[in-house]
């Protein structure tokens, strides 16, 4: 499927149903199936809409002038809902995550209820070595397609400061291909790079923003994964401190993508707060 937003086209999937909405949202170099184990789970119960931002694995290009900052994807985010006239969804965040500043920026008026699962947070923005070296590739002459070649290598992306701490069991070598083959493409390296590159900034607006988050006063949980250094573990204790109405739980034999480590047991904790 397929929706025209200010910044450019945006294309998602969409379970159906009458059943609570569920808005999935990925990370960096990823699409929505970032989350397909997870929607395997919930389909039956839950409405999974899951839209693909433009970083890097997604397959058409935003228009020239978007913005695609850390402000600009969360200003995507919320248009997405408002176009598909989407209410009090339960709005879940992986890796990427631009709640504090949708927050910050009065964005949340069509959520009902937030979902963070270690995900980005206080300072670690870019998150970890793997983050600040996608920030240096967007800096550097052709630094996007090494990194590529990097990445799709399934032994040095094991290392930590590649991909090593997203995932403790792994991602599926055909999947990763398909995530990276449209970074072959000039006008999908632009978008990644506008992302990436102003990642300084960004780091600057979400530790902004953190104030606000005192001010969201409907439920969130926070899902934290105990073994990897990517997310650290106090950041998803300081986010359900910063939260009024939070819950935290920790999982353990995952790192940061626990839909792909713990699939089963992050549909039940998103289940049963969301249904």
């Amino acid at each position: 499927m397929l929706v025209e937003l200010s910044a450019g086209p945006i294309e998602y999937e969409d379970t159906g149903g009458d059943g609570p909405v569920l808005v999935l949202v990925h990370g960096l170099a990823m699409d929505w199936r970032q989350w397909r184990l997870l929607v395997d789970e919930l389909r039956g119960d839950f409405r999974c809409v899951l839209p693909v931002l433009p970083m890097g694995a997604h397959k058409r290009p935003m228009h020239r002038d978007a913005d695609l900052s850390l402000r600009g994807m969360g200003r995507i985010v919320a248009e997405f809902l408002e176009h598909l006239d989407l209410n009090d969804v339960t709005l879940c965040f992986n890796d990427w995550c631009g709640a504090q500043v949708m927050v910050a920026d009065g964005l949340m008026g069509r959520v009902g209820k937030l979902v963070l699962v270690s995900c980005e947070a206080f300072e670690n923005y870019p998150p970890g070595l793997a983050g600040h070296a996608a920030w240096l590739s967007a800096k550097l002459p052709g630094g996007v397609p090494i990194m590529r070649r990097v990445v799709l290598n399934p032994t040095l992306r094991r290392l930590p400061f590649i991909f090593g701490q997203m995932t403790k069991h792994g991602v599926p070598d055909e999947l990763m291909r398909e995530w990276l083959e449209p970074l072959k493409r000039t006008e999908i390296r632009h978008d990644f790079r506008k992302y990436t590159g102003a990642a300084m900034k960004g780091r600057h607006d979400l530790r902004a923003a953190t104030p606000a988050l005192a001010s969201f006063d409907r439920p969130v949980l926070v899902v934290w994964d105990i073994e990897g250094k990517m997310m650290p573990s106090e950041d998803g204790r300081g986010l359900a401190e910063a939260f009024p109405d939070s819950r935290l739980v920790e999982l353990p034999d995952c790192y940061t993508l626990i839909p792909e480590d713990q699939p089963a047991e992050l549909a039940g904790e998103i289940a049963g707060f969301a249904g």
